[in-house]
């Protein structure tokens, strides 16, 4: 998936919270819809978006089949992760020279 998945995918505050509560342990849906107070199809559409932009994956229990565990995956916040760097890079770089200039030691 693409960046710009990912932002689509983390601009809702629901999707947002959502990864936050999985980003402390994996969760069934139910255990998601009440930590959010939200309804359990409204649950089930934020999780489907998080999970076709590639941000969450679930599998299904062992010792019970019928239940879902939702967890994060690092793929994608790598690249969250290396997008954020290259825009800090570029203000530390701007922000150096801007102080350089300012300072006139052009």
């Amino acid at each position: 998936m693409t960046l710009d998945h990912t932002f689509a995918a983390l601009a809702d505050p629901a999707r947002l919270g959502i990864v936050r509560l999985l980003g402390e342990a994996p969760l069934r849906p139910s255990e998601i819809a009440e930590a959010m107070e939200l309804s359990r199809p409204s649950t089930s559409r934020h999780l489907k978006v998080l999970r076709e932009a590639g941000l969450v994956e679930d599998a299904i229990q062992r010792d019970d089949g019928r239940q879902r565990m939702y967890r994060l995956r690092r793929e994608p916040f790598d690249g969250l992760r290396g997008f954020v760097d290259e825009v800090e890079a570029f203000w530390t770089d701007q922000l150096l020279a801007f102080k350089a200039h300012a300072e006139g030691k052009r």
